[in-house]
């Protein structure tokens, strides 16, 4: 089922549906947040990364994240040349989005403590942010290459930001959540379930993108856990950390 043979009700409801889930995943990562970044002066107490590269990287990430809901907007409200228009830049958003976050990764990981409040040693850990970045860059790439197609453009764009999730839901102040990287990797899966109920409900079928980019997401969390672990990872990770310190 292509865009052009959606009904207009089901289109509706499905501009509803990605704009809903773009409000939910900035919601997220103020959320996670509010406290180091956002509203941190009202936080004095908590502490919170004082290299300049992670201003930058506040700023960067929260304008893709303005960009994901604007976009999302724009296409609900009919306006598909400002979205198309608007998404040159974001190409070059997302570039940055990438550079800083591998950048700020291996900032915290040659920091004497490592990754602020991360009982993990950083040399493991810092495959987590490193495999976030590569699928968030590979669901944009594909993305703009697949652009003339709605379905699946607008499902790796959203997939994309899941990507950037785990480290905003790691970070809400709950006993069940702060610094566990399981539960945040559970919590940002929740959108790929609501991508996956959606598409069985109001599609009647699963998009292969969602299987197929949605399953690699989730199958890449234990991996990662697991890999990260191993002689040639930390030997790899060292030598990252070694080259760019």
């Amino acid at each position: 089922m292509t865009a052009t043979h959606l009904s207009d009700g089901l289109r509706a409801r499905e501009h509803v549906f990605f704009l809903t889930m773009a409000l939910a995943m900035a919601a997220g990562v103020f959320a996670g947040f509010a406290r180091t970044f956002y509203l941190r002066p009202w936080f004095p107490e908590v502490a919170a990364p004082a290299e300049p590269v992670f201003i930058v990287h506040g700023l960067v990430f929260t304008a893709w994240m303005l960009l994901v809901v604007v976009q999302s907007g724009l296409v609900a409200s009919g306006r598909v040349r400002q979205h198309r228009a608007l998404g040159i830049a974001g190409a070059g958003l997302a570039a940055a989005v990438v550079v800083l976050g591998v950048a700020g990764a291996l900032v915290a990981a040659a920091r004497p403590g490592g990754f602020m409040n991360v009982p993990v040693p950083p040399l493991q850990f810092l495959l987590v942010p490193l495999l976030d970045m590569t699928l968030f860059a590979t669901c944009v790439a594909l993305a703009i290459a697949w652009r003339r197609f709605p379905q699946t453009h607008k499902r790796l764009m959203l997939l994309a930001t899941v990507n950037m999730l785990t480290a905003a839901f790691a970070r809400v102040p709950l006993e069940i959540t702060f610094n566990n990287v399981l539960v945040a990797f559970i919590l940002s899966d929740l959108f790929i379930v609501a991508l996956v109920i959606w598409d069985r409900l109001d599609l009647g079928r699963l998009q292969p993108v969602t299987v197929w980019m949605g399953g690699l997401i989730v199958l890449s969390q234990p991996l990662r856990l697991a890999l990260s672990e191993t002689a040639a990872w930390q030997a790899l990770a060292s030598w990252m950390v070694g080259a760019t310190g």
